[in-house]
């Protein structure tokens, strides 16, 4: 947005997560020349696709061939190519980064380059979908084969005397808030690396610091914003809340069943899995993050084995629009833009300084843990803290029993209607102990593990393959 401004573009920045209907609306009322999408998880992917159809059913869009720009994280040239451009009859331009779309913008609203530049485009897209067409999918499995050859753990006799595994009590169960957390204690688990995204600087920090290219400005973003991390730490520009909740909780398949209280008799909210299908190598399974919680029953008895789970939400981002609008009253989008940086970069680093927390005492399954800050970064740690919309968990309509559970409203954190937080400086996700748990990628299913997961849900079929539309 800022890089298109400061070349003379005039920008409508509408937000995260906005719905279709009010993205079009307001580029029709803006006469606008383009449309930009970003993409930052999963679900995005099929929610820009949706744009594109909405644009090609309306004749403003269609007979004026407006162009849909796509660009974030989670985007790519193969799938703007072959997900989303073949729904719209007009341009749709993959942008990899802020730096290559003042170019894109220009060659689009260009009466000289415009028909080059389409020319171009039609033949790279036709190159990428051919080359896509002809490669070969990740072979699947069945739902039943990958249930049969899930994460192996030894629940009945992987107790250190031989006997059950007694998972880690909770020091206590139910809810705790943290309100007006120390910034300084956050700001020592910060993880620096992503913040010169921001500004297309890519490499390993801090090596890129000293890269023979792009250092000089690397080490001018970080100077200026270790700067003004001081000033909001001295000048209280940002609030920090969060809430932490640890509850009772068994596996049932590949669901997880999470409890009220301590007599499991009731039901807070089931949160459904999805597991990997591909085929995997001798010795390699096919993982849940149900796998990873005792389950309730063993062999059609009941396990006897109680467990627990941790979920969390907290935000660095209360009071950020205040000062961002200081900012830009002022024209200083520069001070603007480092300034949200810094507050997503806060409520990262507010995550792993609640975590480490976590193991270290009001778990307390790690409290001998001895890790620095790039340890925890390097995710050395015993047990996993995965998040709804991201590899392992790509579903992410759980953030709503989420923050039911947790009562994120009442220190501040919104979810809305398309399950962006709000602040957007914000962090959720879940707590799992077990020493075998870990990060991994759900990938692609199959029909049958969709056609499986929507009757347990109770959910229909065809919305999910929409939701889903990245996996299947």
């Amino acid at each position: 947005t800022v890089v298109l401004q400061c070349n003379n573009f005039e920008v409508v920045n509408m937000g995260v997560m906005v719905p279709c209907s009010e993205i079009l609306a307001r580029a029709r009322a803006e006469n606008a020349d383009a449309v930009g999408l970003s993409g930052l998880i999963t679900p995005s992917l099929e929610e820009m696709a949706h744009v594109a159809r909405e644009m090609e059913r309306d004749p403003w869009f269609r007979e004026r061939r407006i162009p849909l720009l796509i660009g974030g994280a989670t985007t790519s040239r193969v799938h703007t190519a072959v997900k989303v451009a073949p729904n719209y009859s007009g341009p749709v331009v993959y942008v990899p980064d802020a730096s290559r779309s003042v170019p894109v913008v220009q060659a689009l609203t260009s009466q000289e380059q415009r028909a080059g530049f389409l020319a171009e485009l039609a033949r790279e897209d036709e190159r990428v979908r051919a080359l896509h067409a002809a490669k070969k999918p990740p072979e699947l499995v069945t739902i039943a084969q990958a249930r049969a050859n899930r994460t192996r753990i030894d629940w009945l006799h992987g107790g250190p005397d031989g006997g059950p595994y007694l998972p880690p009590r909770p020091k206590f169960t139910g809810r705790r808030e943290f309100r007006n957390f120390d910034l300084a204690e956050i700001a020592g688990f910060v993880d620096w690396g992503p913040f010169f995204q921001v500004w297309d600087l890519h490499g390993a920090f801090p090596a890129l610091l000293g890269d023979p290219v792009v250092g000089e400005s690397a080490r001018r973003v970080f100077f200026d914003a270790r700067e003004m991390l001081e000033r909001v730490i001295a000048g209280r520009w940002l609030s920090a809340n969060g809430v932490l909740a640890f509850l009772p909780a068994n596996s049932v398949g590949d669901d997880i069943e999470v409890y009220t209280d301590e007599t499991r008799s009731q039901v807070a909210f089931t949160w459904r899995n999805l597991r990997q299908q591909s085929v995997k190598r001798e010795g390699v399974d096919n993982k849940c993050l149900a796998d990873f919680v005792a389950p309730k029953t063993i062999d059609g008895r009941p396990s006897g084995i109680a467990d627990w789970i941790g979920m969390f939400a907290v935000t660095a981002g209360l009071g950020v629009e205040k000062k961002v609008a200081e900012f830009e009253a002022k024209h200083d989008d520069y001070s603007a833009i480092v300034l949200k940086a810094i507050a997503d970069r806060l409520a990262e680093g507010f995550a792993e300084c609640l975590h480490a927390r976590v193991r270290r005492d009001l778990w307390g399954y790690a409290a001998d843990e001895a890790l620095d800050t790039a340890g925890m970064i390097a995710e050395r740690y015993r047990g996993i803290r995965p998040a709804p919309g991201y590899p392992a968990c790509p579903e992410h309509t759980v953030k709503r029993a989420l923050f039911d559970v947790l009562r994120a409203e009442a220190v501040g954190i919104e979810l809305t209607g398309q399950f962006a937080m709000l602040p957007a400086s914000s962090v959720s996700g879940f707590f799992f102990s077990h020493p075998q748990s870990c990060y991994f990628n759900v990938g692609r299913i199959g029909a049958d593990q969709l056609r499986d997961y929507a009757e347990r849900a109770g959910r229909d079929e065809e919305e999910l393959r929409r939701v889903l539309a990245a996996l299947v």
